[in-house]
This record gives structure tokens, sequence and C-alpha cells, in this order.
């Protein structure tokens, strides 16, 4: 899965680690400032080297990575995970934001479902509309 090129074009490396669907998504997360390579904003054609460190925002999520390794090919997601290591700190914030979103998402969930009648008419007399 190793590409025979000590560097690899970053649009490239971000779409066979499978951070992105496509190259072009790549390209324009690139382009919109949301990739950085070694604490710099970079341009796609950017090559990247084993060891570089790179900053992914997705959402609400950031990733921090560093290369172990370089591919021009996408494969299975197993082989994607082995061309780079997570640092601790990222995974723990990761895991820490998406925590919160999910108790966040619970708080806003109706348990019933759509208002019955009933309801909309009491909702109706609270508001002044009958």
């Amino acid at each position: 899965m190793t590409g025979t090129a000590d560097r690899v074009r970053l649009d490239k490396w971000l779409w066979a680690t499978r951070f992105f669907k496509t190259r072009s998504l790549a390209a324009e997360a690139i382009a919109g400032g949301k990739v950085q390579v070694n604490g710099e904003r970079v341009k796609r054609a950017k090559p990247v080297q084993m060891g570089d460190e790179v900053r992914i925002r997705q959402g609400p999520y950031e990733h921090q990575i560093i290369v172990r390794e370089l591919s021009e090919r996408r494969g299975p997601a197993a082989d994607a995970a082995r061309l780079y290591e997570e640092k601790p700190e990222s995974r723990a914030a990761r895991e820490a934001m998406a925590l919160q979103l999910r108790s966040l998402h619970a708080a806003f969930v109706p348990e019933r479902g759509r208002p019955t009648k009933k309801d909309r008419r009491e909702l109706n007399k609270l508001k002044g509309r009958e």
C-alpha cells in the first residue's frame, strides 16, 4: 500500500487516508484553511513527508495526526488507518466533544413525538390564541 515516492501531494494523501470522500472535497478543505501542515496553512499540492504533523478540522471535530506512511492509493479503511498516528490529546478532545454533542442532542429530543390535538389546544390556550 505504501507509495514508492518519499513525498505525496497533500490532497491525495488526505483522500487515501479516508479523511475526505473525494480529492475535490480534500482540496476544498485545504483551500478553506481547514487543513494545516506543521502549523502552516498550505496549498493542496504541498508534498507531505513522513513525520509531518497535520491538523484537520471537520465540523466541530479537530484531528491532530502525524504522517507515518505515504500512499497515493485509496485502500481499505484498516490500511488507511496505518498511514497516520493520531495524538492522544487530539483523540481525548474529540471524544469529549462527541460526548458533549450527544448530551446536548439528548436534551432536545422529545420523548413523545409530535404533539397531540389535546397538547396543541393547551399550547394555544397558554399563548392566548383561543
